[in-house]
């Protein structure tokens, strides 16, 4: 899988999917729980750099002691909002508002979706960011975003 990444706006940020074949239906559902799931978790403020204690830790956490006042301390850093899943042929795309989520969380897509190409469904080429010159933004077929 290919990634690429174009004009970078963390709260008006459209990712692009191309596969290598038209996706069935059962494909899109496949991706889709990917995206929602790391949506869910990015609203959570999961994707938070701030606060990475086990991480930071190094490679031995048997007894680490947690810091709950240091995470407490850590600033909120929440996504916001999602739209709709959008096909086109051998094209995906979403668009996102990141919120405050730090860039960590576009690590952690681009792992899942290394591993998820692998196994599940081919991708061609990962895009975050800009417009596909194909497929304008102008060209929306939903408009409904998630406000969870």
């Amino acid at each position: 899988m290919e990634v690429q990444f174009r004009e970078f706006n963390p709260f008006d940020l459209w990712i692009w999917l191309e596969f290598d074949t038209v996706p069935s239906p059962r494909e899109k559902q496949y991706i889709e729980e990917v995206f929602n799931s790391w949506f869910y978790i990015g609203k959570l403020g999961a994707f938070n750099a701030e606060n990475l204690q086990v991480q930071d830790s190094g490679i031995e956490i048997s007894y680490m002691e947690y810091d709950n006042v240091a995470a407490s301390s850590a600033m909120m850093s929440p996504m916001h909002n999602m739209g709709e899943f959008e096909y086109q042929g051998v094209w995906g795309r979403c668009w996102f508002d990141l919120g405050t989520s730090d860039l960590i969380a576009l690590d952690i897509l681009i792992n899942a979706l290394r591993e998820f190409s692998k196994e599940l469904v081919q991708i061609k080429r990962l895009i975050i960011g800009g417009e596909n010159e194909d497929w304008t933004i102008n060209q929306r077929q939903n408009s409904v975003f998630y406000q969870g």
